[in-house]
């Protein structure tokens, strides 16, 4: 069984689309995977499914010989974790960026897949369900997660007996719940952290403009 060279172009022009479609919203964010790395991702998905489906029709028949045309499809599945890898960076403890776009890399292997194997209609709303993910779920989530986001603040000072003493102060205050609390040491100064499930603002507006007045205290950090 062989396959015409309209229905080649048709398949690989396609995944060519859709890989842009998905590319150009990751492009416009301006992550390390954009329009270009998701299009060549997506045709050279679609090519391995051609190849992997009707490229060796010629030694169908031969004696002792079994195709299994899914057994190199399935290695794009697995490889594209390689590409998916590189584009995750890990910033530091607990912040990790990239994985949306190594799993929208993967999704666009698949689709990629899907208009190799002239699975049209699947690739094409694969890449819809993908950009609605990507762009209408986006403000949705940064919504919901923000009511469940806890405030965190940062202090460096470069005297350790200071350290200590911002920590006390944050513990005798009832208005506050403190989830998590670490003291790092970087060179000379040290850090402290602390995140809350509740605060008071009147008392977090005034503990920072208290440390900010302090001279042994190099930086104050609030996210909130």
């Amino acid at each position: 069984m062989h396959i015409s060279w309209s229905e080649i172009t048709i398949r690989l022009a396609l995944a060519a689309l859709f890989g842009a479609i998905i590319g150009l919203e990751r492009e416009r964010k301006d992550w390390a995977a954009g329009l270009r790395t998701h299009m060549m991702v997506c045709v050279g998905a679609s090519l391995t499914m051609m190849v992997s489906v009707y490229g060796f029709t010629d030694i169908l028949g031969t004696p002792n010989v079994v195709l299994d045309p899914s057994r190199i499809a399935a290695q794009v599945i697995s490889g594209i974790g390689f590409i998916g890898a590189g584009t995750i960076l890990f910033l530091k403890q607990g912040i990790i960026r990239g994985l949306t776009t190594a799993s929208g890399l993967w999704t666009v292997a698949a689709i990629g897949l899907a208009s190799g194997a002239g699975m049209y209609f699947a690739a094409a709303i694969a890449t819809g369900l993908a950009i609605f993910i990507l762009l209408m779920l986006q403000p949705l989530e940064k919504k919901f997660t923000a009511r469940f986001a806890q405030r965190s603040l940062r202090i460096t000072t470069s005297n350790r007996e200071k350290s200590v003493t911002i920590i006390g102060r944050f513990f005798e205050n009832t208005n506050m719940d403190i989830s998590t609390m670490i003291v790092e040491q970087a060179d000379t100064d040290f850090i402290v952290s602390l995140k809350f499930n509740r605060f008071s603002k009147e008392d977090i507006v005034k503990i920072i403009a208290e440390l900010q007045l302090d001279d042994d205290i190099t930086e104050v950090a609030w996210n909130g």
